[in-house]
């Protein structure tokens, strides 16, 4: 069952995550090229679809910590250090994205005023989290489960 759980943490991991930090990443250059072409609605549709696939996978991304709660409780490491950090970390990367990330996204999308540079940087703290988790899942420091 641990293997199951596992697997399917793993890759609701990259389903749902993987596509939220590349749509997040690509949005704030093409907001910018928005931004400064003629206000003809060119480019709207861009920002307007990936800001949808941010809002969907950051919704299906819901999976991923649900799973990886049951995968650490078959695996009797809820108490790890690694695990804890882990999560904290997750904790944080979703309250930049739903906090931060996706309002300013909204905004462009919808014409308020808002700096893409700003979302730009809060883009990239949301991707450092999720890139400080992935190895921790995988150096899992201090661990006795092997690597």
């Amino acid at each position: 069952m641990t293997k199951f759980l596992l697997a399917v943490h793993v890759l609701a991991a990259i389903v749902a995550v993987g596509p939220v930090t590349v749509a997040a990443s690509m949005f704030p250059p093409v907001a910018r090229r928005v931004l400064a072409a003629p206000p003809d609605g060119s480019g709207t549709g861009t920002l307007r679809l990936l800001h949808r696939i941010c809002r969907v996978y950051a919704l299906v991304g819901v999976v991923v910590p649900v799973f990886g709660f049951a995968t650490a409780g078959e695996m009797g490491v809820l108490g790890s250090a690694w695990l804890i950090a882990s999560i904290a970390l997750t904790t944080v990367a979703a309250v930049v994205l739903g906090a931060l990330v996706l309002p300013a996204q909204s905004a462009l999308v919808e014409g308020r005023v808002a700096n893409p540079a700003r979302l730009a940087a809060f883009t990239g703290v949301f991707n450092l989290l999720w890139a400080t988790v992935t190895v921790l899942m995988i150096v899992r420091p201090g661990s006795s489960t092997g690597a």
